[in-house]
């Protein structure tokens, strides 16, 4: 896994257009591809993320049911955020996970890491594993624009909620809860 070798970057040509947003920007630019094609593509340049899948002491898994406007509905996700300026995954998912749950993580474990839509985005997703939870003192406000709900399931209720697809999950929770069976040896 990680193999260099397949890294090949493009060779920028010229911009065509940008449009910046709050968290991120969206280029078409005229580039060649390694095989040597040359044309123009559609890309969302994010700022990277990282992602928490929290186990509690019970071992309980922390999910959030948070509501996502492009899709128009709840989601089944857990904790995560994209990158400040300057700040590296770990202490990103480190304040993400308290503004999020409310919990504080001692013992922190790195998944991998992945991306989330090659086809039109440069966003890579840290992921790491959460566990040695401890509830904060004081309420840590989030976001003005999360609408968020904190969940607690058992590893067999997420499975199952997988399983059945009754619940909307996103590709990177499915994702990060494979990766942290894998790494706990439960697969």
């Amino acid at each position: 896994m990680g193999n260099k070798n397949l890294i090949k970057r493009s060779i920028f040509k010229e911009k065509i257009s940008e449009l910046k947003s709050k968290k991120f920007s969206f280029e078409i630019n005229r580039i060649e591809l390694p095989n040597g094609h040359e044309g123009e593509y559609g890309q969302i340049i994010f700022p990277n993320a990282a992602l928490a899948v929290p186990i509690t002491s019970d071992n309980k898994v922390i999910l959030l049911r948070q509501y996502r406007f492009a899709v128009s509905r709840y989601l089944l996700e857990f904790p995560a955020g994209t990158l400040e300026i300057g700040e590296t995954p770990i202490n990103s998912i480190k304040r993400e996970i308290q503004e999020e749950t409310g919990f504080k993580a001692e013992k922190w474990d790195e998944l991998g890491s992945l991306v989330n839509a090659p086809g039109y985005s440069d966003e890579v997703i840290h992921l790491f594993l959460a566990r040695d939870l401890s509830k904060l003192k004081a309420e840590v406000k989030g976001d003005l624009d999360e609408d968020i709900e904190v969940l607690f399931l058992a590893p067999k209720e997420l499975d199952n909620l997988i399983a059945s697809g009754d619940e909307i999950l996103d590709a990177k929770t499915v994702t990060a809860w494979f990766r942290a069976k894998q790494f706990l040896g439960e697969l």
